[in-house]
């Protein structure tokens, strides 16, 4: 007999992380609702300005349209006011001292005004989402303003830009969504978004419930603080229609609290890292069919009491019922940041390499557009704006890495340049074209899954609007910009900085680590106050999942930029396990008072290990003694 030899299977070859993340796309179901808005925002803006002789703010007003459109994501209503508001605000500033900077200041000192902007702005990126998107269209709309002068009074353009951002936000306001009329339309379509986030979370314990013992128990209670986030994110902000919402407002911050102590005993059993019966993820299932439905929670199944996370869960059951029931509370245990602190993360690490890469790239390649319109080439760049106003989406780090989103951008602006040469040369004009704005309008928010091809759609639309603007087609010398702006990108982001390198990652995981010590701290003192302990509870999750997703995207870049993060996930991966282990103690000392050996013992080896890991990254002082 003769042994049948089997041929190994080739191992497939694994992509390097930037060029995985260029690849990689969202997945999940189509946002109809944002199509809708889309298709109503820039071509309907657009057709009445041509009819009422005004083209040109009819673009701007497209323009602000498109660039809201991007910030439309899903959310509450409440939550879209900021998101879209805030970045509009900023948007019209520019474009106001875009347009005045290009009438009166010549090459150099326009140049000089537009880096120091840059500097500014990509400071304050580093404060969070809505400042990110308020700093990028402030640095856009002012590259716009000095390199596509439009004609008619300058002051004209900002209400104009207002008027096409509010448009958008005001069909965000109105129109419902998918399923919101179902039950009772009313209360239903008002708070959909806040409704459907805070059922998330009790979907989210439940999951963290059946999880407990397994390999999935990590990346549940992930899912759990993401929920958490994205609640209390939908609940904050202004109120709409105050009076007449006054108690179905209060219902749902009341179900948002009610979650937090279900949160907690879940993470304690997830903690023990002990198998529990499939009736104690029963209770909150119902409670989030409960908040879906806007429903009685009825009776709840109780988990056995047999151990303090049980009774803690217990009990959080039994508080759940009554608040649904009752329906009052207004905290969201949300810790707000001081002046102080936010100029502080302006100008921490993070905050100025931000701002010195986004200045030197937009001032650099404002540079390079205006020599380029003054130099032979003039007639095919009659406006400059296309090479700065690339560069600022280019430098954005909230993108993916920087390699990805290059040559994502290069990608999409080819494919969608080509496309609209194709189809401007058989459109009727104006009309093709205006049918083709409201098109590419109804498909960025489907494109928004992946930024090559939210590149392509968009580049399709700007270049219908310049060309009803009255500027000739011009997609070669776009592509020809874009991939000029890669290259200066691509450059700044390799210079050496003043300081150490990977300076958001820093920022982000010295306040996780702050924020970790700063809740145990308040569990260890034994304190009854749980209102604080929740909100640093919050404040602690929410800081770990800021740093681990800046610490991701680190990973992914280039090897000579990911170096400069190296061991920073291993800090975030203690920290982690702190914080769980700071939830465990915390419930058991509302049960019995005292801590057992074992998480005593926990506690001192996550800080060993802590302390063994700084030197990887630059943190703050060790943990407070946990003596008592």
């Amino acid at each position: 007999m003769f042994r049948t030899l089997r041929r190994a299977r080739p191992v497939a070859p694994t992509l390097p992380p930037w060029l995985a993340h260029a690849l990689s796309a969202q997945r999940g179901p189509v946002p109809w609702s944002a199509v809708i808005r889309g298709a109503l925002a820039g071509g309907p803006l657009l057709l009445a300005a041509m009819l009422a002789g005004r083209a040109p703010l009819g673009v701007v007003a497209a323009i602000a349209a498109m660039l809201a459109g991007i910030n439309d994501r899903p959310g509450s209503r409440r939550t879209s006011v900021r998101r879209i508001g805030v970045p509009a605000l900023a948007g019209a500033v520019g474009l106001l001292v875009g347009t005045y900077s290009g009438e009166r200041l010549d090459a150099v000192p326009l140049t000089l005004v537009l880096t120091g902007l840059g500097l500014v702005a990509g400071g304050f990126s580093a404060l969070g989402t809505v400042a990110s998107g308020a700093g990028t269209q402030l640095l856009v709309t002012t590259a716009v303003g000095a390199g596509m002068p439009l004609p008619g009074p300058a002051w004209q353009s900002a209400p104009a830009f207002l008027a096409g951002a509010g448009w958008l936000l005001v069909l965000r306001l109105v129109l419902p969504t998918p399923g919101s009329l179902a039950g009772d339309s009313r209360l239903a379509f008002r708070f959909d978004g806040e409704r459907a986030a805070v059922a998330a979370v009790y979907d989210a314990v439940a999951a963290l419930l059946d999880a407990a013992g397994t390999e999935h128990a990590v990346a549940r209670r992930a899912a759990l603080t993401a929920a958490l986030d994205q609640a209390q994110d939908a609940l904050t902000g202004p109120r709409l229609r105050r009076h007449a919402s006054s108690a179905a407002e209060r219902r749902l911050h009341a179900q948002y609290a009610a979650a937090l102590p279900l949160g907690e005993a879940a993470t304690a059993l997830a903690w023990a890292e002990r198998p529990l019966p499939a009736r104690a993820g029963e209770g909150p299932r119902r409670l989030a069919a409960a908040v879906r439905g806007n429903t009685p929670a009825g009776p709840l199944p109780a988990p056995s009491r047999t151990e303090p996370a049980l009774r803690a869960l217990d009990d959080a059951l039994l508080h759940a019922a009554e608040a649904f029931d009752r329906g009052g509370g207004r905290d969201l245990h949300t810790r707000r940041r001081s002046f102080v602190s936010l100029v502080r993360t302006v100008l921490g690490a993070g905050g100025r390499e931000y701002g010195l890469r986004a200045g030197l790239c937009f001032g650099a390649s404002a540079a390079v557009a205006q020599a380029l319109h003054h130099g032979p080439w003039h007639g095919a760049h009659q406006h400059w704006y296309w090479l700065p106003a690339t560069a600022v989406f280019l430098v954005k780090p909230d993108l993916g890495p920087l390699a990805s989103r290059v040559l994502c951008r290069a990608a999409g602006t080819v494919l969608g340049a080509l496309l609209f040469a194709g189809v401007a040369a058989v459109l009727p004009r104006p009309e093709g074209l205006v049918v083709l704005v409201a098109v590419c309008g109804a498909l960025v928010p489907v494109a928004a899954r992946h930024f090559a091809a939210q590149t392509a759609v968009v580049t399709v639309l700007v270049l219908a609007l310049i060309m009803v603007a009255g500027e000739p087609q011009a997609s070669v010398s776009r592509i020809g910009e874009t991939l000029l702006a890669c290259a200066i990108v691509l450059v700044v982001g390799h210079l050496p900085m003043p300081g150490q390198r990977g300076g958001r990652v820093r920022t982000r995981t010295e306040a996780a680590d702050a924020a970790a010590h700063a809740y145990l701290a308040h569990v260890l003192s034994e304190s009854d106050d749980r209102a604080t302990r929740w909100t640093l509870r919050r404040e602690a999750y929410r800081t770990l999942a800021e740093a681990r997703a800046a610490i991701a995207l680190a990973a992914a870049e280039l090897p000579a930029l990911a170096r400069h993060s190296e061991g920073a996930d291993e800090v975030a991966a203690v920290l982690e396990r702190l914080v769980d282990t700071t939830t465990a103690c915390a419930v058991h000392l509302d049960d019995t008072g005292r801590l057992t050996p074992r998480h005593t013992e926990r506690l001192a080896g996550l800080r060993s290990e802590l302390a063994a890991r700084r030197g990887h990254v630059a943190l703050r002082d060790p943990a407070p003694s946990l003596a008592g």
